[in-house]
Order: C-alpha cells, then structure tokens, then sequence
C-alpha cells in the first residue's frame, strides 16, 4: 500500500445531524473530536508506507480506531463493525452515515507496519504531546505508559477471537458429517459457548481472565482433536481441511507440559509471526502480511 496524505475535512453535516439526536450531550468520543480535533495526521506515518501501489486507508483513522479498540477491549473485527456501524465513531473518525469503513485486516497490517518500522510508540508520544501543547497533562516525572502494551493487548484479543473461530468451525464442519458424528461427543455447554461467532461476544478484559478463557477453549479444542484422531474414528474425518487448520493454530496458540496440562503461549514462546495462521476461513492471508 502507499499513502498519499490528505487534508482532514470536516465531519459530514448528516453525521453531526444523526450523531447529535443520538447524542445530545455527546459521548466520549465526540467530546473526543470537538475539543480537540484530530489528534493524528497521516504525515506522521508516512514513512511506514512505500511511495508506489494500492492506495491505504488514512493512517490517522487507524491510529485513532485502534485507541478506540483499547479503550473497548475489542478484537479487529469488532473495531471494524464499530466503524462501519456505530454513529460516534463515525463522527469522531470523519466519515459519511454511509461510508463502509474497511476490511478488518487492515487494522492487523498496520500495527505490523508500526512494529516493523520501529513505530510502536508513536502512537502514545503524538497523543501525548497533544496533550501536553493543550495543558492538559503536567510534568511529572518520566512514568508513562508503553504504546507497545496497547499494541500487545489487541493481538491477544485476535488471537482468542482466532483460536474460538478456528474451534466453531471445526464444530460447524462435523456437524455436516453423516451419520452425525458430532452428537456423540459434543459436550452440553459447547453449543452456548460456540453457537455464536466469538466476535459477538465481548472477550475478557484482564490478562488472567483472558488466559483462563484461552486456555478452557484450548482444552475444548485438544477433547475434540483426540476424538477425531481416536482409533475407532472414520480416518477421513482426520482428513478435513477444517481439522488440519484447528490442529495447525493449537500447535501456535498453546503448549502442553509434562504433565499433560495445556498452556496459552506468551509472546516469547510464539511461532514466527509470518508463520502464523490468522483465520480459519483464509489461509491465503499470513499473520503480519503487507499488501
């Protein structure tokens, strides 16, 4: 992608219109963009982007998006829907009732772009010093928190939402296999915890709860890979796209110990990102991938 950096306008009078009937007092982030503007430009990342290829969306909206997704502890995919769908962020990001945001795998490249250019920081330094120019923050000594933690926290959210998708639709694949397969080992409380896309539910927001939550999916998804590859299974279950996908992204997202108890990786016990599979239905797409 490359990037060709534009004037930001002002927010469109049918989105001020809508926004404020549902809003009269305004929001957190409306207030966000009346007091003070817009906090990112794209001139800021332009050296994370090559001079020639497709165009890229506004580096300043993915910069705020994805403060926005911290602040709501969503994956990308729920970041975008938030885009596409809810009136505050479109008048916080500028955009038409109408506009249909983008691909939620933008957000995933350009934090990579950030990492790879060294840029992690940058968005907490440019909103600092913001701030800082307003008087809205004193000196107080160097304490400050790391953009890269932000950074951080979303790619475990993607990775929960990656490992309970990948498990779905596992689920969703044997429950197509004649004579019903599945109904003998499902277990009773699957069908409330993978009916849903994981998208739709709001994931942990703590480490520890993110971790425990992981790590239950984790167990569900080792259950059922021992029933397929049990003896007494059809060996062409074994055989499935859908399974040698759920056995791929268990090999990446979890570890086992002596005694056999399953572990939820960290980030210093993590394959190569650019080795990782990063949804279940598109196998094309590499963790980390630029277009």
């Amino acid at each position: 992608m490359t990037l060709h950096p534009e004037a930001i306008g002002t927010i469109p009078e049918a989105t001020v219109r809508i926004a404020r009937a549902a809003f009269p007092k305004g929001n957190v982030y409306m207030q966000m963009r009346d007091e003070l503007g817009v906090v990112y430009r794209d001139e800021q990342f332009a050296d994370l982007f090559p001079r020639c290829g497709q165009l890229a969306e506004a580096p300043w909206r993915l910069a705020l998006v994805t403060v926005m997704q911290f602040a709501e502890n969503l994956t990308d995919r729920q970041a975008a829907d938030g885009v596409r769908g809810r009136i505050d962020w479109k008048y916080a990001l500028g955009l038409g009732l109408s506009d249909p945001g983008f691909d939620f795998s933008v957000l995933s490249e350009f934090r990579a772009r950030l990492l790879a250019g060294g840029a992690e920081e940058r968005l907490l330094d440019v909103m600092l010093s913001w701030f800082s120019e307003r008087k809205l923050l004193k000196v107080r000594g160097r304490q400050r928190t790391d953009s890269t933690g932000i950074l951080g926290a979303i790619r475990v959210l993607n990775r929960l939402e990656l490992v309970g998708e990948t498990l779905r639709h596992a689920l969703n694949v044997l429950a197509e296999v004649p004579p019903n397969w599945l109904k003998d080992v499902i277990r009773s409380d699957w069908v409330e915890r993978y009916a849903k896309p994981v998208s739709d539910y709001h994931l942990p927001y703590t480490e520890a709860e993110r971790v425990a939550y992981a790590e239950r999916i984790g167990e569900d998804g080792r259950y059922l890979l021992t029933q397929v590859y049990a003896v007494k299974t059809r060996p062409e279950l074994r055989q499935l796209p859908a399974i040698e996908i759920l056995r791929q992204v268990w090999l990446q997202a979890f570890w086992q110990d002596e005694n056999d108890r399953l572990h939820w990786r960290t980030p210093g016990n993590q394959p190569p990102i650019d080795q990782c599979i990063v949804s279940p239905y598109d196998l094309t797409r590499p963790c980390g991938s630029k277009t």
